[in-house]
């Protein structure tokens, strides 16, 4: 939950290289409506699973509050904290192209925003695409002020312009609509020649700038402007091409485009350079399933009001493929209304811990987008959102050029218009309701403007609102990129709780800190059970440790050593509730061999001293022979210490395991050499194989599954579970060379990732 700049890009990567996923989240923007937001906020982690939220001082206090409504969240962090913790720099996980590379939310424009999975491949095919179909090139200079929370500045501008090497300039949000004219003396300055915005970037360019002198400005740079992210109107790229001509602005660089999240962000676009396309048609005809019918030349105004012009955004992407399909999923041919599918290498596989929506995403390959349009020549035009679409007096409808018309009205917020329909009881049509945000209080002043939206009404769709709605500012709800959520305005208005005063500020503060204490509360008292078995196997530990210490310091034989500790590690096994199933022990070879096990936790050993019946000799870190108390424990029971990273001793090392190897005895070496938290069997060091090829050893493979559970890299809090160690059959050195050590280890390897239920870290 970061702002746009250098600290994102570097948390963003951060979390890649961790071997983690990340979420970007937008943080609050208004006070009034703080406790909405992070509620929603709280909905997404909790979907999403989050274990760490990073997010910035000014709203970190707030954050906290979300560790409360969030399980699994663990903890809240700066990017300033997570720099001066000081934590050694580490090379970056490797990943499988198809490993999960970023969940972006949807905008919840049309519900509840849904976690769309994107893989590295999904978003390198996208920027890939994108980039063939816009002619993208490393001198190209991209100047940017979209927020990073949000695809399209997030993959189609920082990680589009990372990939094809381009310079990217990068404005804060606030300091464009603060000041709309910096973007355009940005474009000016860098020799801006790529730019993706909403439509609504151009309009407001056009309402705050176009009577402004902009002496020295420059823009025949500018050459591919992007408009998408909502719909695009015909008439603001008119009036933008019209206002910024005399600075240069060529206006075929204006280029609507379309995407959607289920597509990482792209799906359409035009040829660069070509312009806007219009197709101007009969509004009547736009209706599911028929064909569209090319509107006349308006001869009066009923013709006009007719009239619909809709923007081409192009065809699909290189690689990507687009249909219009009817209700019952059969495709539709040209020039015919219907739903939007796509299919393509940028689609999604789904939504994240989502199984209900992913299913009805998806059919027989195809993805739905949730638009309506049709195809003509194998561009898209757009009709509308299917949500959106409104029922009336046997028409459909769409709320875009109403709201375009009513926010046009003097005394109305532009921009803050929402239509949508509404059922009534008993009702088979829908109540077509118009909501304006308004300054105006005035009573006869009111009357007028709501007289005024009447009359746009009837002018752009031939009939009358079953209600308007004059709201105060802020009424109309927003999605975090400023898309209209319309199915959210209509349940506060059929609530009675649109435009009602919103809480104080402290008010919700107040309220989600009781939410948040409350859940910590359940937090902790769900987590006594588990503290209790975690007491208890560290006391049933210490109770049963002595009377091992005493077995291997006083016993004379290492076998009499080991069958106490053998003994009491079941012992302690049954007592902490960790039934351990131990599989193919009639694999152990009479005589010498040495074992290769995975390592997952500090508890493989007491785990493996419980499953094997006869004693072997660990291969443990020198770090270990440090310590006054475990020393003389380690030394008595015959460890062999290695110097893990010292190259220096690697050659002596060998010969000391060799020597060992062959004294009857067998070695039991963790191969992976150190282990982690997150699951996956590591590289295997051939030290264990060179030692068993010099002495002619058999190589046993065992599997440990469990144990990572039991007692993970940083957690000192045991959690019982079951235990299978997996004992398999011998592999017989073949040789010394290079090639018969890497053969053996990688069938050994083999054997223990197919016993260990853990997936293989080194193809992710």
């Amino acid at each position: 939950m970061l702002p746009s700049g250098l600290d994102f890009f570097r948390c963003f990567f951060a979390i890649l290289f961790a071997g983690a996923v990340p979420v970007p989240m937008y943080p609050p923007a208004r006070p009034n409506q703080i406790e909405e937001h992070l509620r929603r906020q709280a909905g997404i982690l909790r979907n999403c699973e989050a274990r760490v939220l990073i997010t910035f001082n000014r709203v970190r206090p707030l954050a906290r509050m979300l560790a409360g409504l969030v399980p699994t969240l663990a903890h809240v962090s700066t990017p300033a904290a997570l720099a001066a913790a000081g934590s050694a720099p580490q090379p970056p996980l490797p990943l499988r192209s198809s490993a999960l590379g970023l969940i972006q939310y949807t905008s919840g424009s049309t519900g509840d925003p849904k976690g769309v999975a994107l893989s590295h491949a999904n978003l390198l095919a996208n920027i890939r695409a994108w980039g063939a179909a816009a002619a993208v090139v490393p001198q190209d200079v991209c100047v940017s002020w979209l927020p990073l929370y949000h695809d399209m500045g997030l993959i189609g501008t920082w990680l589009g312009s990372l990939y094809h090497g381009c310079t990217l300039v990068l404005m804060s949000p606030l300091d464009f609509l603060a000041r709309p004219e910096r973007w355009l003396w940005a474009i000016h300055r860098y020799r801006g020649t790529v730019t993706a915005a909403p439509n609504f970037a151009f309009e407001l360019c056009v309402k705050r700038l176009a009577d402004t002198a902009l002496d020295g400005l420059d823009l025949s740079c500018w050459r591919l402007a992007a408009n998408g992210a909502e719909p695009v109107n015909p008439d603001t790229l008119a009036r933008f091409a019209a206002a910024f001509a005399r600075y240069g602005l060529d206006a075929r660089i204006l280029t609507p485009v379309y995407g959607l999240a289920e597509c990482a962000v792209g799906l359409c676009v035009p040829a660069p350079g070509r312009g806007v396309v219009i197709d101007r048609v009969r509004r009547t005809s736009v209706r599911l399933g028929d064909e569209v019918e090319p509107a006349t030349d308006a001869a009066d105004a009923r013709e006009a009001a007719d009239t619909l012009r809709l923007v081409s955004c192009g065809p699909a992407l290189p690689g990507h493929a687009l249909r219009i399909v009817d209700t019952d999923g059969h495709p539709l041919p040209e020039r015919h209304v219907g739903a939007v599918e796509f299919r393509g290498p940028s689609a999604t596989a789904g939504y994240y811990r989502n199984p209900a929506a992913t299913a009805a995403l998806i059919r027989d390959g195809w993805l739905a987008t949730g638009d309506h349009g049709y195809l003509a020549g194998g561009e898209l035009y757009l009709t509308g959102r299917a949500k959106e679409m409104i029922i009336r007096a046997g028409r459909n409808l769409y709320p875009y050029d109403l709201e375009q018309a009513v926010g046009a009205l003097p005394g109305v917020r532009k921009g803050c218009v929402a239509v949508f329909g509404a059922h009534a009881p008993g009702e088979a049509d829908e109540r077509l309701v118009v909501v304006a945000e308004t300054r105006v209080r005035e009573a006869r002043a009111r009357a007028a403007l709501e007289a005024q939206i009447t009359a746009s009404a009837m002018d752009a769709l031939g009939l009358a609102p079953d209600a308007v709605v004059l709201a105060p500012p802020h009424a109309v709800l927003k999605t975090s990129s400023g898309k209209i959520r319309r199915a959210a305005i209509r349940d506060a208005w059929l609530a009675g709780t649109l435009g009602a005063p919103s809480r104080a500020a402290w008010l919700q503060v107040l309220r989600l800190q009781l939410a948040s204490l409350a859940g910590r509360a359940r937090r902790a008292a769900g987590a006594v059970p588990g503290q209790v078995r975690a007491a208890w196997a560290w006391t049933s530990f210490l109770l049963l440790a002595p009377l091992a210490a005493l077995a291997i310091l006083g016993l004379p034989r290492l076998e009499q050593r080991w069958t106490v500790c053998h003994r009491l590690a079941r012992l302690h096994a049954r007592l902490i509730g960790c039934p351990l199933r131990v599989e193919g022990v009639d694999s152990l070879p009479a005589t010498g061999c040495v074992l290769v096990a995975n390592h997952a936790s500090y508890a493989d050993g007491l785990v493996l001293a419980a499953a094997l019946p006869r004693p072997v000799r660990f291969v443990a870190k020198a770090e270990l022979r440090d310590s006054a108390l475990l020393r003389p424990l380690f030394e008595r029971m015959g460890t062999h210490f290695v110097r893990r990273f010292d190259p220096g001793h690697g050659i002596e090392d060998a010969d000391t395991l060799a020597a060992g190897a062959g004294d009857g005895v067998p070695l039991l070496f963790f191969a992976e050499g150190t282990f982690s938290a997150r699951p996956g069997l590591q590289a295997f060091r051939l030290g264990a194989f060179q030692a068993a090829a010099r002495q002619g050893l058999p190589v046993v493979p065992v599997a440990l599954a469990g144990t990572r559970a039991l007692l993970p890299d940083g957690s000192w809090r045991p959690r019982p579970g079951p235990l299978t160690v997996t004992i398999c059959a011998p592999h017989a050195p073949a040789g010394e060379d290079w090639h018969d050590l890497l053969a053996l280890r990688d069938a050994v390897r083999a054997d223990v990732l197919a016993h260990c239920g853990e997936d293989d870290a080194t193809r992710r």
